[in-house]
């Protein structure tokens, strides 16, 4: 280690940002890939239940503590028909999938992926189509999942053999409708007017419903953010969430450049916020408007092949799509965007890790064989673990550096949260530096009688190392690095690493 670097950080349980939805834990499934089929889905399968869900797969599922899950899409439910997906299996028609060009049997609808949710302790995040639908149909697909019965929807859902509502609490208004690769993409004064109106009267079928109104697909479009004020100026008196999407990828192979992106992402979820207020402001509204970041990842290994897949072999049945294989720098950025997303958990309420299963996902299927962990799945496991209660708002230092596209770039990222009931702290900490460890020193002086409990490390010397069926290149382990004096945690990070160190009260503290 040399003399210049260092991480400096005063934590203090009374300097709260806010209380964490668990929801910015969520994921997301869409019919995409091999997402649904040969994911979650594969009857005949050595784990699959009597519904043909694989269990090996559910079972990662619940070791992630995944609180929500968005649903069916993505770009796919900008031509989904939600009836064709209900009802009796046999009788339910495939159809020719246009976002992905894939065919789309149904076999999987509204009610089985309830089932599963429940099967994983997760709820639904449901989207409805503005693309090629509109309000009629979202309010029909509204009282089919979510009134008790004795009207014509709510009968049918009834008929198909569940009696119980699913009572879906938060609903999407739409997919990236600003995008031209949309099916039915809108400009932002005729997404605002559909949204409007359809956010009101699904509130007057089920007034106890959240509703996310779409953001702009990524910071690259032309219109953002004047997307986002001018579809609000809309939607602000009958939504609660505006949602945000972001994707980052390496092809350059710059890794520094690469780890300093989460620097993007805390931009534009700084410059949302300031858009949500300003149309809160003009409007002389009350009430905030939230943030939900429900797709976000690193995505960029498999487009060549996807594009070649969907151009010159189309209309397959759960084609391998996105199928991108993450490396060890993949996980480190993962894990900095899931620091950036507690740092704003004052109002990004809900964030959904895009995807869940085999499509850009921390968990792979072998279509004869079992299910695996990716990179990925270890930051995104140790924040949903971990990182619930109370972010708390640091005092931070940290030396910097510069990259090709960013500069004043701290060398270590790092957030804290306070679970008050476990009595616990966390600290949550990734290491950018490619060559060296890193010394760090935080105050706790305000958690007395707190000691370490465990310092988990994920580190590897290859940046590009990855993980693969029986070949677990990328896991986690612990360090001897952390120790508490006088109440100072000091210890070292080494270099390109995610850091948890875990806090805890010893039982004879005062």
């Amino acid at each position: 280690m040399t003399g210049n670097k260092y991480a400096k950080m005063v934590i203090d349980k009374d300097f709260k940002i806010s209380k964490i939805d668990n929801r910015i834990y969520g994921s997301f499934i869409e019919h995409l890939g091999r997402a649904v089929y040969e994911g979650i889905y594969q009857p005949g399968h050595q784990t699959a239940d009597a519904d043909g869900f694989r269990m090996d797969v559910m079972e990662l599922v619940k070791e992630l503590q995944v609180p929500i899950v968005r649903y069916p899409g993505g770009n796919f439910v900008s031509s989904f028909y939600w009836e064709d997906s209900v009802g009796p299996v046999e009788l339910r028609p495939k159809r020719l999938e246009l976002a992905w060009r894939s065919l789309e049997p149904n076999e999987i609808g509204v009610n089985e992926f309830s089932r599963w949710c429940k099967a994983v302790n997760s709820e639904i995040m449901m989207a409805v189509n503005l693309g090629t639908r509109g309000v009629a149909d979202a309010c029909n697909l509204l009282e089919y999942c979510n009134h008790p019965g004795g009207t014509k929807y709510s009968d049918l859902r009834i008929s198909h053999g569940v009696k119980e509502p699913h009572r879906i609490k938060t609903w999407c208004l739409g997919n990236e409708m600003d995008g031209p690769w949309q099916v039915g993409s809108k400009t932002p004064v005729e997404y605002g007017r559909i949204a409007s109106e359809t956010a009101k009267a699904m509130k007057l079928i089920d007034p106890s419903i959240e509703l996310v109104s779409c953001g702009s697909s990524n910071t690259g479009m032309p219109t953002f953010p004047q997307w986002e004020a001018t579809t609000l100026e809309h939607t602000y008196d009958y939504v609660d969430y505006v949602s945000l999407h972001q994707y980052f990828g390496n092809p350059d192979k710059d890794t520094r450049n690469f780890l300093a992106r989460s620097v993007e992402m805390d931009h534009f979820i700084r410059t949302v916020i300031a858009t949500c207020d300003f149309v809160k402001a003009k409007k002389r509204g009350s009430k905030d408007i939230n943030l939900s970041f429900d797709e976000w990842n690193v995505w960029f290994h498999s487009n060549e092949s996807d594009n070649d897949t969907m151009a010159n072999r189309p209309w397959q049945k759960a084609p391998a799509l996105l199928e991108d294989v993450y490396t060890f720098e993949d996980a480190l950025l993962v894990g900095l965007m899931l620091i950036t997303f507690l740092k704003h958990a004052d109002r990004v309420k809900m964030a959904c890790l895009a995807q869940l299963v085999n499509v850009i996902a921390p968990i792979m299927t072998e279509t004869d064989g079992g299910a695996w962990k990716q990179t990925i799945f270890y930051p995104y496991l140790h924040a949903s673990r971990y990182g619930r209660g109370i972010a708390l708002q640091p005092v931070f230092d940290s030396s910097k550096h510069d990259t090709k596209e960013y500069t004043d770039v701290t060398d270590v990222d790092a957030v804290a949260v306070y679970n008050e009931e476990a009595e616990e702290v966390t600290i949550f900490a990734v290491n950018r530096d490619l060559q060296e460890g890193i010394p760090m020193e935080c105050d706790i002086r305000s958690f007395a009688g707190y000691r370490i409990l465990e310092h988990i490390v994920l580190e590897c010397d290859d940046l590009k190392a990855s993980n693969g069926p029986g070949q677990d290149r990328v896991v986690p382990g612990h360090s001897a690095n952390s120790r508490v004096e006088d109440g100072t945690l000091k210890t070292v990070l080494n270099k390109a690493s995610w850091n948890v160190i875990r806090l805890g009260k010893t039982p004879d503290a005062v």
